[in-house]
């Protein structure tokens, strides 16, 4: 292990938490200027031949504008829409008949709603589509960019149909069912212990309990419990979806039984379908083209650009339309047209709403390259290495941790995985300690790095039209990812080391 090599390659890290934390330089200035400092360092110590260094950062470019900047203008995009055809409008009339309790407001829209969003699509939806609505409801907007994302941690790790624990399974060569138990045994206390917190952050401290604890706590478990028993016994595709289905049902119901005795009032089918259209067609268009339909999965698959960006690595491909933004971006028009515009006012609020994202470009595409170079370089694997050096047989306590700094580097959950799935089971191996165990670890790590990755954080500031507040945002999430992450160590850590059963 060289020191030196850990501690420069901490230097990128460190500087970008810096700037947006302490300086609260805004996003698309601290990202580039990150990069910049990130590719000199990639030359010179661990040199990096410069043809590669471009090849990092052109992938780096491309991926951030194809999947995860369509995604974020997909998202924004539906909602525009919403409010011009007035969709919106009846929405958040609609949810107040429901309930017009904020703090159960947000377990419905950030958690539940949010938490099914992720199961489906990911790539950012889950952030940017519940924090415009909650905006929309009158919500401060610096409130529903932090809300959404603190509630958008735990579905991560089984979002867009699995794909982060179904890529570790692979990458692990572990057992995927076996490793999906584990993943949700590790995430059940936050999936019921965040509700709570989504809560008393909306009321202002654990004075906003009163009166909902019950409802709080079933949002919780209608989640944990269908999510532990798809991971078990189905595998990693299931869980998330199950999971926050159960979860808006049992709250909305709940949320319903309040209101009994109380003058509510009633929307016929025709003012339902015309308030969620827009997102009932986005939700059949991602389902109809994921994994739980094979043949237009594998269809729609082939329709696709491979690109190597960097010789010997793997090339990027590009999927044209089995992506969640393009499927969102073909959703919204066919919602327009069905609410009676024409192509010209659509077009029109599409390039108004990538004008209105013009600084989230710079901020993703800069984060997603910076990712990119650190990984090719080397640096994303000095600092892992380093760090299972120098914490010996306590690594277990820290393994999340690696998790949850691939996520912040990167911004997915996934990515993480690729990133250290494999070096968590080479660790537990030569430490001895249960190989399912440190990779589920990096997983639910993982989903701690949500929070603060500048990637996510970008995603909320731009569906809440607040670029240049990442600072802010980034100061008041990193609170919540430290505890979270501290105490998902001591869990893994004793769990591991006490030799729990791996499936109660």
């Amino acid at each position: 292990m060289e020191i030196g090599a850990f501690i420069l390659s901490l230097i990128p890290i460190v500087l970008l938490m810096i700037l947006l934390g302490a300086f609260k330089v805004a996003a698309h200035k601290a990202a580039p200027i990150t990069l910049a400092v990130t590719a000199i360092l990639a030359l010179a110590y661990w040199k990096m031949p410069v043809l590669h260094l471009a090849g990092a950062v052109g992938e780096g470019v491309a991926m951030g504008l194809w999947p995860i900047m369509i995604v974020i203008v997909a998202a924004i995009f539906s909602y525009n829409l919403a409010k011009e055809t007035g969709s919106m409008d009846k929405i958040t009339k609609i949810l107040e008949s429901i309930t017009t309790d904020k703090r159960i407001q947000v377990l419905i829209l950030a958690w539940g709603f949010g938490g099914f969003l992720e199961a489906v699509a990911g790539y950012g939806t889950a952030v940017a589509i519940p924090a415009s609505i909650l905006a929309a409801l009158g919500f401060n907007p610096l409130f529903a960019a932090v809300i959404s994302l603190i509630a958008n941690t735990v579905p991560t790790a089984f979002g867009a149909i699995g794909i982060p624990v179904s890529t570790l399974a692979t990458l692990t060569e572990l057992d995927p069912n076996h490793l999906s138990a584990l993943v949700a045994l590790q995430l059940t206390p936050f999936i019921i212990l965040i509700p709570f917190v989504l809560v008393m952050m909306t009321g202002g401290g654990f004075k906003a309990l009163k009166g909902v604890v019950g409802i709080t706590l079933a949002s919780g478990l209608g989640f944990a419990i269908p999510q532990y028993l798809a991971a078990r016994y189905l595998g990693p595709q299931l869980p998330a979806l199950l999971g926050s289905m159960g979860s808006l049902g049992i709250t909305i119901l709940l949320a319903k039984a309040r209101n009994r005795g109380t003058k509510t009032v009633s929307f016929t089918a025709k003012y339902q379908w015309e308030a969620w259209r827009p997102y009932i067609l986005i939700l059949v268009l991602i389902l109809g083209a994921s994994s739980l339909v094979p043949p237009v999965f594998h269809l729609l698959g082939e329709i696709s650009s491979s690109i190597v960006f960097v010789e010997g690595a793997k090339p990027l491909t590009f999927k044209w339309i089995a992506t969640p933004g393009a499927l969102i971006v073909i959703a919204t028009f066919i919602a327009g047209f069905m609410a009676k515009l024409r192509f010209k006012a659509i077009a029109k609020i599409f390039w108004n709403t990538v004008k209105q994202l013009s600084k989230s470009f710079p901020t993703v595409l800069s984060i997603v390259a910076l990712a990119k170079v650190m990984s090719y370089s080397g640096m994303i694997t000095d600092i892992a290495g380093a760090l299972a050096v120098l914490t010996g047989p306590v690594f277990p306590y820290i393994s999340p941790l690696i998790g949850t700094l691939g996520t912040f580097v990167t911004g997915s959950d996934t990515s993480s995985n690729i990133l250290f799935g494999k070096l968590q089971t080479e660790i537990a191996g030569s430490l001895h300690a249960d190989p399912y165990w440190l990779a589920a670890a990096n997983t639910a790590g993982a989903t701690a790095g949500k929070m603060i990755s500048p990637q996510s954080i970008a995603v909320a500031t731009s569906a809440t039209g607040l670029a240049g507040m990442e600072g802010k945002i980034f100061g008041q999430t990193l609170v919540f990812c430290l505890i979270y992450v501290l105490l998902l160590g001591v869990f893994v850590g004793l769990c591991s080391t006490f030799g729990v059963p791996a499936l109660l």
